[in-house]
């Protein structure tokens, strides 16, 4: 039973609008990809946990805090006797393991090692429990997801579960024993409120507001050649038409996820969308979806 859903995470929703809106720089590029290669991952092991017939509760996308030291848990399962912690990997292509050291065949660069970030997670985890009082059994692994993925001279009596072993993993795990209790729930919603949500906006602050591209962008292809026909935009590249008020308060939406601290007035978002040449219909817009303050020419939208 899924107990917490996985969404996205802001820091990958807005690399994915910037990405879109500006050039970003290499290393943003590359957090960009890996964030968005991981959580492609972590849904496909969602589609394995989410079949599971026995009693559990499932967490997923977890991001606690012990005494300031941070750790994220891709999938934590509730079970009768035991806590399941997963480490999820999306990693494809070729690998080896040497030394206790994971590195890319490709490119022979040392990779972050999985274990030691499962081992670390394990560890403050347990803390935690033992901060709070509860007295659990947690096992946890790694699960290299990708079925493109392999790791040569793979290491033994490690906790790695890799992509063909997968089948079978699911199988071990759906004949466990296991009822559930008001303990388990108690617990599940214990670490729901414990969890927490990161701002992203301090690495990010090279984008401005006035360097980033404006204009409509089609909600299905991403393209900002776009028509405004009537009440409707037309993307010209896929087709898509979407209606003028969904489309402008979808504007106002990014203009928030990039811009939180900015107050959203008619110019802001008449200058953002470029498409429509009416303030007129702006203003109707948002002062028919949106609560405002202020006065006429100075109002701001919420």
């Amino acid at each position: 039973m899924i107990f917490k859903e996985r969404t996205e995470s802001l820091e990958l929703k807005l690399l994915r609008s910037l990405d879109v809106r500006a050039d970003l720089i290499e290393t943003d590029m590359q957090r960009f990809h890996n964030l968005a290669k991981g959580y492609e991952g972590e849904v496909m092991f969602d589609l394995l946990t989410e079949t599971l017939k026995c009693d559990n509760f499932l967490l997923n996308d977890l991001f606690l805090d012990l005494n300031g030291n941070k750790f994220q848990i891709d999938t934590l399962m509730i079970t009768q006797d035991l806590l399941y912690l997963f480490e999820v990997k999306n990693f494809e292509g070729d690998f080896y393991y040497e030394n206790g050291i994971f590195h890319s065949l490709a490119s022979k660069k040392e990779i972050k090692n999985p274990l030691l970030q499962l081992e670390r997670c394990q560890s403050l985890l347990r803390q935690l429990f033992q901060s709070l009082g509860v007295r659990v059994t947690i096992e946890g692994f790694v699960i290299f997801i990708n079925p493109r993925f392999h790791l040569y001279q793979s290491p033994l009596n490690k906790p790695i579960i890799y992509p063909n072993q997968l089948p079978d993993f699911m199988k071990k795990l759906n004949r466990k024993s296991s009822t559930l209790t008001g303990r388990h729930k108690g617990l599940a919603e214990q670490l729901v409120s414990m969890h927490r949500i990161e701002s992203p906006y301090e690495k990010y602050t090279r984008y401005t507001i006035d360097k980033v591209k404006k204009g409509f962008i089609c909600g299905v292809c991403g393209s900002f050649h776009i028509s405004f026909c009537g009440r409707h935009l037309q993307c010209e590249v896929c087709g898509h038409l979407e209606g003028l008020d969904v489309a402008v308060l979808r504007m106002v939406e990014e203009i928030r996820l990039l811009y939180p601290n900015e107050k959203i007035t008619t110019n802001l978002v008449y200058e953002w969308c470029e498409v429509i040449d009416s303030k007129k219909t702006i203003r109707r817009v948002l002062k028919q979806n949106m609560n405002c303050t202020g006065k006429t020419k100075g109002l701001i939208f919420e």
